[in-house]
């Protein structure tokens, strides 16, 4: 099945905003066991149509997303109705969805929300609880008088209104497509803690030998994914020699990322975890409290910048900050164990580190962090790395591993 994403919107050309539904959708295709063969992205307005009709001539799926607001720009909908020549035609469920959404909100509806009401005829209206504009499927047989046998799906450009749409409307519905008895698999394998190129040393040509599996790997938040695809057999064999060989590296077979991954744990346990961050200034208690459920094991987050904030809040002596300085063994080993007897919590996670771009000496380059983790009735571990480069990639990696250091002790596995 070949499958074809348009996206519209001039803010995607402009760069004034990143095409995250072109990557998401991606993968969402992708767990179906297909793939995306060609993705396009167009400004607003007209040429919308030729987009669609060049997707079309050689697709036998396309995804469009964009354009179905009320404004004069959002022409997706006309577009496609130009293009299979079909009367646009007044919904009166969508005018009755769209009065009660306004007035829920004791906003009064503009006329212009009207078009949004607008249905070629013969499409599948697919609703959207989560905004105005509500998706259009349409089946295969309304192109057939242009000479295609295409289906058309019209997507919402929010990433809060297509993703539900796409998980609950769209897939069923592509799921249906493939052939009876399709056997097509795909499996994400979450590695952590090894690079790139070890992966490839471990286990790439074992990989590469087994017939009928296609690898592909995908780099992502200091993880790598290793992707598997093909019938069920030559991927349950790939991913045994995967966890043959990188078993305590592999965080998750479900695509849940590090802080997922600890929340679930914890939970479990009934154990809770506190931070204190100096040179992430909160960004390794901001990914924590992504994960819905957190605030069931996060208590205590302290972004002690400062020196004094350190001695304050984490009792860290000040001779130590002298003789040592902020960035040392001793002071994040300080911080760890101050978190955790403040927070009373059972776990404790401290980062003190040189971000850059100044500020980096000969002794502790910029790049520097040190991580400690105290738990109750274990030994506090301290480890020293090295993260050059921007200051947002220091602050993913230098998090990432401060997360992976608690999970391999949560675990029992070696620290390495």
């Amino acid at each position: 099945m070949r499958i074809e994403l348009v996206n519209t919107g001039d803010e995607l050309l402009l760069g004034d905003t990143i095409n995250t539904n072109a990557s998401w959708l991606g993968q969402q295709i992708a767990a179906l066991g297909l793939m995306v063969s060609r993705h396009l992205v167009v400004s607003d307005g007209a040429v919308i149509k030729d987009a669609m009709a060049e997707a079309a001539s050689r697709s036998d799926v396309v995804l469009v997303s964009g354009g179905l607001g009320p404004t004069n720009d959002d022409l997706t909908r006309e577009s496609i109705a130009e293009l299979l020549g079909l009367p646009l035609e007044l919904n009166e469920g969508i005018k009755a969805n769209l009065e009660a959404f306004f007035a829920k909100r004791n906003r009064a509806m503009s006329a212009s929300n009207l078009k949004q009401a607008m249905v070629p005829r013969g499409a599948e209206v697919m609703d959207n609880p989560f905004g105005t504009a509500p998706g259009l499927y349409f089946p295969a047989k309304l192109s057939h008088a242009r000479g295609w046998n295409t289906h058309f799906f019209l997507l919402p450009g929010p990433p809060r209104e297509l993703k539900p749409m796409m998980e609950m409307l769209v897939e069923p519905r592509l799921r249906a497509m493939l052939p009876d008895g399709a056997d097509r698999r795909v499996l994400y394998l979450k590695v952590t803690g090894v690079g790139e190129s070890d992966i490839v040393e471990k286990v790439e040509k074992k990989l590469e030998a087994v017939p009928g599996l296609t690898l592909g790997y995908c780099i992502r938040n200091g993880d790598v994914d290793v992707r598997l695809s093909g019938a069920s057999e030559p991927v349950e064999i790939g991913a045994a020699i995967v966890r043959e060989h990188l078993g305590h590296c592999i965080l998750s077979e479900d695509r849940r990322i590090i802080e997922e991954v600890l929340v679930q744990i914890l939970t479990g346990r009934g154990q809770t975890l506190a931070t204190a961050e100096s040179c992430t200034g909160g960004y390794m208690a901001s990914r924590i409290t992504d994960v819905s459920g957190s605030s069931r094991v996060f208590g205590h987050g302290f972004v002690t910048y400062a020196n004094a904030a350190k001695q304050k809040h984490l009792g860290v002596p000040a001779e130590l900050l002298a003789e040592h300085g902020a960035v040392s063994e001793s002071v994040a080993k300080a911080m760890s164990e101050g978190a955790l007897r403040v927070s009373g919590a059972d776990h404790a996670l401290a980062l003190t580190g040189v971000a850059g771009p100044t500020g980096g000496t000969d002794d502790k380059p910029v790049g520097t962090v040190f991580v400690s983790l105290a738990s109750k009735g274990e030994i506090t571990l301290v480890k020293r790395f090295y993260y050059p480069g921007t200051r947002d990639r220091f602050k993913l990696l230098s998090s990432q591993a401060a997360l992976e250091m608690l999970r391999r002790r949560l675990l029992s596995l070696p620290q390495g």
